[in-house]
């Protein structure tokens, strides 16, 4: 277990901050989408895109694609770090994640990759900032030309991933072989981050709703999370929790994955079930398709996806398109 100096020297340098800030930044707050903090309608509701670009146009060709699919989400989406990765917007879209590998296995179709690290449900109808600049409501990208969209969103509302991947590391400092986390989070009635979890059924459920008004043509295909924590053994060095919150981040992450599959199965969507597909590949694995507390460079950024969860994730898509 990492003292608490070496964890703090970790931060400092940078190997766990960075997807920590990607993970909370920019937050809209607890409230659901279309909630007081945006004047727009909820996601559920229908009407025009509001004026304006998405931060990604559609592929360069001098004849368009026959079709159009859209990709939104979060950092499980972008791909932060997988390469190649584009810097400029602070969005950190990979040119290899599963949207880009889908299309380019299908071939006649052009991209509009909207996604991007940090963004929560509220990113969907509200603007995002990232660094300097501003992103545009995702929903923008949709229009009843669109045919595909895919979507990935829900691990960054109620700052769930930087509760879990935060606090609870701080927490194992104190109590290394005991549940730290799991017992602050009990103290009072029920459990936070559990509840927390279950509550982005229904968000996902109104954004999944939401493109379905925006793109009446297209079909929706919803992507829960893939498992980052063991369901047997520890990983100290990759990932520093106490012993005994193991089984709880584990339960976390599998009730997050859950809601997102409920949400968009109770709207209608298809979903890829990350989760079961990456079993045997979490963060203390052989070969583990999410990266440890260590950022790799032109590999992962820490805590996010490696290329082969992507890959895993698009040959999934692609087997029901």
């Amino acid at each position: 277990m990492l003292s608490s100096r070496a964890l703090r020297a970790r931060l400092l340098a940078g190997a766990l901050l960075p997807a920590v800030l990607l993970l909370s930044s920019c937050q809209s707050g607890d409230a659901a989408p279309g909630a007081e903090q945006s004047q727009q309608a909820t996601p559920s509701a229908g009407g025009s895109p509001s004026e304006g670009s998405p931060s990604e146009t559609p592929s360069e060709s001098e004849v368009p694609a026959e079709n159009l699919y859209v990709a939104l989400g979060d950092s499980f989406v972008s791909a932060p770090l997988v390469p190649t990765t584009d810097m400029s917007t602070g969005c950190l879209r990979s040119s290899n994640n599963f949207p880009n590998q889908v299309i380019d296995e299908l071939g006649d179709y052009d991209l509009v990759d909207v996604s991007c690290s940090g963004a929560t449900s509220t990113s969907m109808i509200g603007v995002q900032i990232t660094g300097d600049t501003q992103q545009l409501p995702q929903f923008d990208s949709l229009t009843p030309e669109v045919d595909l969209v895919t979507l990935g969103i829900g691990g960054n509302d109620f700052n769930l991933f930087s509760s879990l991947m935060f606090t609870c590391l701080q927490a194992a400092q104190q109590d290394p072989t005991g549940a730290p986390c799991k017992e602050a989070n009990q103290a009072g009635n029920g459990d936070e981050l559990l509840e927390s979890a279950r509550k982005i059924q229904d968000r996902v459920e109104a954004i999944t709703l939401g493109i379905k008004d925006r793109a009446p043509n297209a079909r929706v295909i919803v992507v829960n999370y893939p498992q980052f924590v063991p369901s047997k053994g520890t990983c100290p060095a990759r990932l520093p929790l106490a012993a005994g919150d193991y089984p709880y981040v584990l339960s976390i992450n599998k009730a997050l994955s859950d809601a997102v599959t409920t949400g968009g199965e109770a709207a209608g969507a298809d979903v890829i079930d990350a989760y079961t597909a990456s079993l045997g590949h979490d963060i203390c694995s052989a070969e583990p398709w999410v990266n440890g507390i260590e950022t790799q460079a032109n590999a992962a950024l820490a805590l996010h996806p490696f290329l082969a969860e992507q890959t895993a994730v698009a040959d999934l898509i692609l087997e029901i398109l």
